[in-house]
């Protein structure tokens, strides 16, 4: 993953964030390390171009 910022917090339990270039785009975790991975995934998604590929939706 490049270096790229990201914005999260603990809450209730849970850590929360999301991208500073994707901020409508947030993601979750019980632990930190889940919500790394899942953040990770989330950067993948959104930065593979294939977004809307498994939908069958055109952009």
């Amino acid at each position: 993953m490049n270096a790229v910022r990201m914005i999260y917090w603990e809450e209730d339990g849970a850590w929360l964030g999301y991208l500073e270039a994707f901020p409508d785009c947030w993601t979750q975790g019980e632990s930190l390390d889940e919500f790394k991975e899942h953040l990770e995934e989330l950067y993948t998604d959104l930065t593979s171009g294939d977004l809307f590929a498994s939908t069958g939706q055109s952009r």
